[in-house]
């Protein structure tokens, strides 16, 4: 009991969206527990997410790549139980404008931490993955975890990838490896590339939401608390060599989460801009959550409609944090990938404005 309570857990990417919600679980529920965040703070990870327990003596941030060997064994050597790997470039569109990153990061930055790992077995290895492996489904059914994968994006090939280098760990060296795959997440501190954020953001200045094709894509969403609170759950309680999914349980298409949006903010309808879809969309993401309902006992807590508003006041709450994030790179960013399609779809909306990313 001694040494549960002292455990220190090594939590990779912990300034992004879901690794800042889980380092910030984990200090409040684990009070006992030591947090160290490696994180190399690229685009999509801010500091800024964190600095409520910047102070706090039981976390400590450290700036710094999952592909520097030397680093992750310095961090390792800290008598760390757990690594939590969150770290990954993981937005679909960028993949596809440029997969380089994709490769070093998801792939080999894995691989890097594995290999790390591996000289301090038992230590646990949570892989933290996403629905978007399993490819695109029919109207019916859902994503097992026994499932083939079936990867369209090259986003979603290389989170496959790692997967399936984890699994490999297991097998051959015997490595506590778990790896959780969640729908898509949803809450505070999302980087406005994403559909809610983006959307949200953009109603809040009668900015138009660019919505792909015809808006009929289906994602489950998850609330992002529920999801780290199962995180948690697999990293204390997992069997090791296994996958968990991991599901909010609330299917809707884009259009009709774009319209719940709205509604909650009470903003036009005619805000909704239809532009080009982009390539290899894929039409529905489900997943089969038995298997961490019976083995684990977890279900979300947050149902969608109590989720969204609370997403919705967090941004109206926290302007300047979401202002600062939508300048900069992520205008490059929208021109190069939406400056167009906004323009085809609507010849009034121009280039320049802050609209961008679906789920």
């Amino acid at each position: 009991m001694e040494e549960a309570r002292k455990r220190t857990v090594l939590v990779t990417g912990g300034c992004g969206f879901i690794g800042s919600n889980f380092v910030r679980l984990l200090l409040a529920e684990r009070p006992e527990w030591r947090v160290v965040n490696l994180d190399l703070l690229t685009y999509a990870g801010n500091p800024e997410n964190l600095a409520d327990v910047e102070k706090d003596p039981r976390y400590r941030f450290v700036h710094g790549d999952i592909g520097d060997r030397a680093l992750v064994d310095e961090l390792l050597a800290e008598d760390v139980w757990a690594v939590v790997n969150f770290a990954a470039e993981s937005h679909v569109d960028r993949s596809i404008l440029d997969s380089g990153e994709f490769i070093r990061t998801n792939i080999q930055g894995t691989e890097t931490l594995l290999a790390a790992a591996l000289e301090r077995t038992p230590l646990r290895f949570v892989q933290i993955s996403t629905d978007e492996v399993y490819g695109s489904l029919g109207q019916r059914g859902a994503s097992s975890e026994d499932d083939c994968l079936v990867p369209s994006s090259p986003y979603a090939a290389s989170k496959a990838a790692a997967d399936l280098l984890c699994l490999s760990f297991s097998t051959t060296f015997g490595l506590p490896v778990l790896i959780t795959r969640s729908s898509n997440n949803y809450g505070p501190y999302q980087f406005p590339e994403k559909l809610v954020p983006l959307f949200i953001t953009n109603a809040m200045e009668e900015q138009p939401l660019p919505l792909y094709g015809d808006g009929l894509n289906i994602r489950d969403w998850l609330y992002v608390e529920d999801n780290c609170r199962a995180i948690l759950r697999v990293l204390e309680r997992g069997r090791p060599g296994s996958i968990y999914n991991i599901g909010g349980g609330h299917e809707l298409t884009n259009l009709a989460l774009t319209e719940a949006l709205l509604a909650e903010l009470g903003k036009p309808r005619s805000l909704i801009t239809f532009v080009p879809d982009r390539p290899g969309h894929d039409r529905r993401y489900a997943l089969d959550c038995r298997k961490v309902f019976l083995e684990l006992g977890w279900r979300p807590l947050t149902d969608f409609r109590t989720g969204l508003r609370r997403t919705i006041h967090w941004y109206q709450e926290n302007r300047v944090w979401w202002e600062r994030v939508k300048s900069g790179e992520f205008r490059q960013y929208y021109q190069k990938q939406y400056g167009r399609r906004l323009a085809e779809a609507d010849p009034e909306a121009a280039p320049g404005q802050d609209s961008g990313d679906n789920a």
